[in-house]
C-alpha cells in the first residue's frame, strides 16, 4: 500500500506541538519504550478518534528541528529477534504498525505508524499505557482516561475503518459508483468533482488521511463500490447467489457472485434473484397465468435483512442467497442480536447502525423494522409455509419453503405458523382466534377442530397461551404469544 510519507511528516510537523497520539524522538533505540509508545499511541490515537499514532525518530521534540536520526528499525534485534516481530509478540491485541523509513529535507528519519485500537486497550508486555499530554503513562493510573478509551473503542464501527487508503480524488471516483449515490439520494450530481467529495465525506463514504490524501471507508466500499474486487478486505463480502438442481447441494446450476456495493447493486441482485425463481401456474376463470413462486416483497425484504445484519467481523464468508427446487436459504455470517422468536414485536438492532441507516434512506429496508412483519404477513397472504429462523455456529440462515397445502406441512410447520400468526395479530393490536388461524390456513368452518389441534400444540411448545386464562370457553378463546 503506497503511503504519502512526505504528507504524513509535513502535515503532523506543521502542528508545532506533540500531542497525544504523536510523539519525536531522535535516536531512542530501548525496544521496552518502543513497545510502551505502541501502546500507548495506539491507544490515544483511539481516545482521540484519529485512524493511527505515530512515534517520528529524527525530529527534537522540544524545538520540532529536523536533526536526522541515526536508529535503524532494519538491523535492531532483541536476541536473535528482529525488533518489528519481536514487538508483535509483546502487543495484545495484536495491532498493525510499520516502520517508515525516508530521507525527509535531506535527513534521515523514521517514522513508526500504529493503528488506532479497535477492540480493547492495546497493552505492551501485560501493561497498558496512555498518552497524558505529551507523556506516556500507565493507563492502570488515569481510570478517566481508561473508561473513556472503553468507550471509544466499543464505540468504533466497521463502517468507520479503512477500505482502500492513500487515493486521489480521481482515484476514489475511479472506485466509487458516485453517479448512483447521486441518484438513490435523489440529489442532482454536482457540477464538479469538489462537490461529490465533498458530499461523500458528510456521507462518511471517504475521509482524509493525515497525509491530506483520501481514504475510502468500509461504509462507502460496501454500499457503493463499483468492484467488491477492488477491496482486499472486503471481496468475500460480495453476495452469492447460487441455483442448484433438486433439493440437495449435489448438483449446482449456476453461480453469480455480484460484484457492485449493496446499495448501487440491490436492485441488480433483487432482479437476477427474481429470474432464478420458479413459477407456478394460476388459472382464471377464462386464463392462465404464471405468477413467481415467491412474492417479491419478501425476497426484498429478506435479502435487506441479510445484508444489514451480518457480522463483517467474521472474515472469509459473507452473504449467500441458494436456491432449491422447494425452497430458498438467505445466510449471512454473525449471530442475530435479539431472540429469533422475538423477531417480529422486538424493536430494531443492528450491529451496523450507519449502514442501516442508509440502507433505510433510500427505502432499502424498513425504518421501524418491520420487514419481518412485512414477510410474515405476505406469506400467509400467499399461503406459504412459515419462514423458519436458524442460528448456528458463526451464521444465520432464513428458509422460506415452496407453498404446500395443509396436508403436505408437518407438526413443526404448523406450530410455527401459529405462533408467527400470533404475534402478527399481537403487533397488529389484535388477538389470534380460532376463527384467525383457519383463515390463515383456509380450513373450512365446518373443520374447526383442525385449528383446534394445531393451537392446542402450539401451547404445548410453550409458544402462545390464552389471553384470558379465567374464561372457559373455548368457541370465543382467544390467544396471544408467550411473551405477551
Amino acid at each position: 500500500m503506497s503511503i504519502n510519507v512526505d504528507g504524513i511528516l509535513r502535515e503532523l510537523l506543521k502542528r508545532g506541538i506533540e500531542c497525544e497520539w504523536v510523539e519525536f524522538k531522535i535516536n531512542n533505540s530501548n525496544p521496552d519504550e518502543i513497545g510502551e509508545y505502541c501502546s500507548a499511541l495506539s491507544n490515544s490515537a483511539a481516545l482521540s478518534g484519529e485512524q493511527f499514532g505515530y512515534l517520528i525518530f529524527g525530529v527534537q521534540d522540544d524545538s520540532f528541528a529536523i536533526v536526522g536520526t541515526t536508529f535503524d528499525p532494519r538491523t535492531a534485534k532483541i536476541g536473535n529477534h528482529e525488533l518489528e516481530n519481536w514487538l508483535a509478540t509483546q502487543l495484545e491485541p495484536r495491532i498493525d504498525f510499520e516502520f517508515l523509513t525516508v530521507t525527509f529535507d535531506g535527513k534521515p528519519l523514521v517514522i513508526l505508524r500504529i493503528d488506532a485500537t479497535k477492540l480493547r486497550p492495546v497493552a505492551f508486555k501485560g501493561r497498558e499505557f496512555i498518552r497524558v499530554g505529551s507523556y506516556k503513562k500507565s493507563l492502570k493510573d488515569h481510570p478517566e482516561k481508561e473508561r473513556k478509551l472503553w468507550a471509544a473503542v466499543s464505540a468504533a464501527s466497521f463502517e468507520s475503518r479503512i477500505a482502500k487508503d492513500s487515493l486521489s480524488a480521481d482515484s476514489v471516483l475511479q472506485l466509487v459508483d458516485y453517479p448512483q449515490y447521486f441518484d438513490l439520494i435523489g440529489l442532482p450530481l454536482p457540477s464538479n468533482r469538489d462537490g461529490i467529495i465533498r458530499t461523500l465525506q458528510e456521507e462518511s463514504a471517504i475521509q482524509y488521511s493525515d497525509d491530506g490524501s483520501l481514504f475510502i471507508t468500509n461504509l462507502g466500499a460496501i454500499l457503493f463500490a463499483k468492484n467488491l474486487a477492488d477491496f482486499p478486505g472486503l471481496f468475500r463480502k460480495a453476495v452469492r447467489v447460487v441455483v442448484y438442481k433438486g433439493k440437495d447441494r449435489l448438483h449446482t446450476i449456476k453461480e453469480h457472485e455480484g460484484r457492485k456495493g449493496y446499495a448501487s447493486g440491490f436492485s441488480g441482485l433483487i432482479s437476477y434473484i427474481n429470474d432464478q425463481l420458479p413459477m407456478n401456474e394460476q388459472i382464471g376463470q377464462a386464463l392462465r397465468s404464471e405468477v413467481r413462486r415467491y412474492p417479491e416483497i419478501v425476497i426484498r425484504e429478506l435479502v435487506a435483512n441479510m445484508l444489514i445484519h451480518q457480522d463483517f467481523s467474521i472474515t472469509g464468508t459473507g452473504p449467500m442467497i441458494e436456491i432449491f427446487d422447494d425452497r430458498i436459504e438467505f445466510s449471512n455470517p454473525g449471530r442475530p442480536l435479539i431472540d429469533t422468536l422475538r423477531f417480529i414485536d422486538h424493536s430494531p438492532r443492528s450491529r451496523n447502525e450507519k449502514l442501516a441507516y442508509f440502507m433505510r434512506r433510500i427505502k432499502v429496508c424498513e425504518e421501524r423494522g418491520s420487514g419481518i412483519d412485512k414477510v410474515v404477513a405476505a406469506v400467509e397472504l400467499f399461503q406459504l409455509s412459515a419462514p423458519t429462523f436458524q442460528t448456528e455456529d458463526g451464521y444465520f440462515r432464513v428458509t422460506l419453503s415452496a407453498p404446500k397445502s395443509l396436508r403436505q406441512m408437518n407438526k413443526d410447520d404448523k406450530i410455527r405458523a401459529c405462533y408467527q400468526h400470533s404475534c402478527l395479530k399481537r403487533v397488529s393490536n389484535a388477538v389470534m382466534t380460532n376463527e384467525t388461524l383457519r383463515e390463515r390456513f383456509k380450513i373450512d368452518k365446518k373443520n374447526y377442530s383442525i385449528a383446534s389441534r394445531i393451537i392446542s400444540d402450539t401451547i404445548e411448545a410453550k409458544l402462545i397461551h390464552a389471553a384470558d386464562p379465567s374464561s372457559e370457553s373455548k368457541k370465543m378463546a382467544r390467544y396471544v404469544p408467550f411473551w405477551a
